[in-house]
This record gives C-alpha cells, sequence and structure tokens, in this order.
C-alpha cells in the first residue's frame, strides 16, 4: 500500500475537549475531501486514497477516538454515536474555512459518523456530498454473518459476544490473517492487503474496540439518515460479511438523496484497501460533480 508524504498534523478540540488527531494532505485552495475510517483502524486506512487524491485535492483524514493516535474515551460517555458527530464537526470546522464545502467519505463506523452528524449544523455547512462505504444505519448486531447461521436471537448474541471478546486480535500471524481475511475481506483479497489490513486492525487496543463494539451493537441512526439531504452515494461489498450488501440497499433507498448504489462483485468489507481504485474513483466523481468550480453547492 502507498503511503503518502504527510502534509501536517492537526490536533483538533472537540466538543467535550478531547483531543482528535488529524492530518491535511495536498495543497491549499485545492477541493477538499474529509476521510472518516472505520472500527479498529486508523487514518492509515486511507494510504491508498491519500497518495492518489492528495495529488490534486487537499485531504483530511483524521483518528477517531482510542484508534491510531487520538487517545481513547476516558469513560463510558465518551462511547456514542453523539461523540462520534462531536468530533466530526470538531474537524470540519478545524480544518475549512467559513462556508468551505467538502466531499466527505466514510467507512463502515466512520459512515455511520457522518449519519449521525447529518442533522449538525457544521455537517450541513461544509458537506457538499458523502459517500457511504460499507456502512450501515441500524441492527448491525442482526444483520452481520459473521456467524455462519440463520438470522434469529441465537446468531445475535454471538455476534455480540464475538464483536465484544476482551481477547486482543493480535499479534499478527498467518492464523490471525486467515480470521481477519473470512471475517472482514473477500476470498479473493491480495495477501499483502490482508496483511496490511491486518496491521491496521490488530494495532487497535482491546478496550477500544470493546466499547465502541457496545455503540454498534446498539446502532439506531435511522432518523438520522433521513436527514441526510446532500448528494450521497452508497458503496457495499458483495462479499461484506460485517454490513451485507442488503444493509447498503435499505440504506441507498432511505437517503433523501442518493446518486448512486455500488455493489463491488468479490469484495468484503474492507473496500478502500480491496478495490481502492473503485472508491477512489467514487469520491473523484463526487468531487467533479459537486466540488467543480459553479456547481450546485460548491465553494466559487
Amino acid at each position: 500500500m502507498r503511503q503518502p508524504p504527510r502534509e501536517r498534523e492537526v490536533t483538533v478540540r472537540s466538543a467535550d475537549g478531547s483531543p482528535i488527531h488529524a492530518e491535511v494532505y495536498g495543497e491549499e485552495g485545492r477541493p477538499a475531501i474529509v476521510l472518516a475510517h472505520g472500527w479498529t483502524c486508523s487514518l492509515r486506512f486511507w494510504a491508498a486514497q491519500l497518495a492518489d487524491l492528495a495529488v490534486d485535492h487537499r485531504v483530511i483524514a483524521y483518528d477517531q477516538r482510542g484508534h491510531g493516535r487520538t487517545p481513547a474515551p476516558s469513560g463510558s460517555a465518551g462511547y456514542s454515536t453523539d461523540t462520534l458527530a462531536d468530533d466530526l464537526e470538531a474537524v470540519l470546522a478545524a480544518t475549512l474555512g467559513p462556508g468551505e464545502r467538502a466531499v466527505v467519505a466514510g467507512h463502515s463506523m466512520g459512515g455511520m459518523t457522518i449519519m449521525a452528524a447529518a442533522p449538525r449544523p457544521v455537517f450541513r455547512e461544509h458537506a457538499a456530498a458523502v459517500l457511504l462505504c460499507n456502512t450501515a444505519s441500524s441492527r448491525l448486531d442482526f444483520h452481520t454473518r459473521i456467524v455462519p447461521m440463520r438470522a434469529g436471537r441465537l446468531r445475535t448474541a454471538l455476534t455480540r459476544r464475538i464483536f465484544a471478546a476482551p481477547l486482543p486480535l493480535g499479534p499478527v500471524t498467518p492464523l490471525s490473517k486467515r480470521l481477519l481475511r473470512y471475517g472482514t475481506m473477500g476470498a479473493g483479497a491480495a495477501p499483502e492487503r490482508v496483511a496490511e489490513c491486518a496491521r491496521i486492525v490488530q494495532a487497535c487496543p482491546s478496550p477500544v474496540r470493546i466499547g465502541w463494539a457496545h455503540v454498534l451493537g446498539a446502532l439506531d441512526l435511522e432518523a438520522e439518515t433521513r436527514e441526510l439531504t446532500v448528494p450521497t452515494a452508497v458503496m457495499s461489498g458483495g462479499e461484506d460479511r460485517l454490513t451485507p450488501p442488503g444493509q447498503g440497499r435499505s440504506l441507498a433507498a432511505a437517503l433523501p438523496d442518493r446518486v448512486s448504489l455500488t455493489v463491488l462483485t468479490g469484495v468484503g468489507h474492507m473496500a478502500p484497501v480491496e478495490a481502492p481504485e473503485a472508491v477512489t474513483a467514487a469520491i473523484r466523481e463526487l468531487s467533479a460533480t459537486y466540488l467543480a468550480t459553479g456547481a450546485e453547492g460548491a465553494t466559487a
């Protein structure tokens, strides 16, 4: 996976004073893109997109609470979809100028972050268009197909136990990579991409993973999703077990302004790493359409 040169680091203060680590790539004055990563990942998850998009965009990526270089919440109150929305709003306010608009892309929990922030005034000021990738708005523990059995109360209970298991995910070994591939990636994922995902995911501390697992298990953002009124593209993986394509279709149907629904054949939950060209192309298309000078909602 390509590693882009780091342009500059920014420490953002969220609504409760918590520090959020962000990085900005590319030159000032270029169309802006903001990237929100998923559960157990970090901004390094977007390495392929950062390397490609920073050539002609200004790209902002940040570490969610407890991930990467952002400290973990100090208590259980720090784990909530409201907190996720607070943090995204803080990043937008700190890195974009007044009235400046951006394409905001979120993967998995990053997509949920966007949905949680949809009714917020800062989000509405700055979001020109959205990409929701491998994500869902509700009932994650019911629909997830990590446990290979028919949907029902037993599968849901077992899924919750797996999500919140206290055992560490690391170190990176052949066995842990096989388990990661089964749970989060398509069968045809390239070995080097499986290894890269394993290094990122297994760096997430177990208490952080468990804290956010409880939030995801109780997820209900259907009302907020109906307030996501900016043009929104949805992308799912055809082999995604965590947020199966059916959830992507339901999400797309609920959006007020859906511009596209794409299901990537053979791809699992980690589309930005498994199919980086497709994800980058979707972000570029949104930028070209909604951030070009003179386009509706764009900044001149």
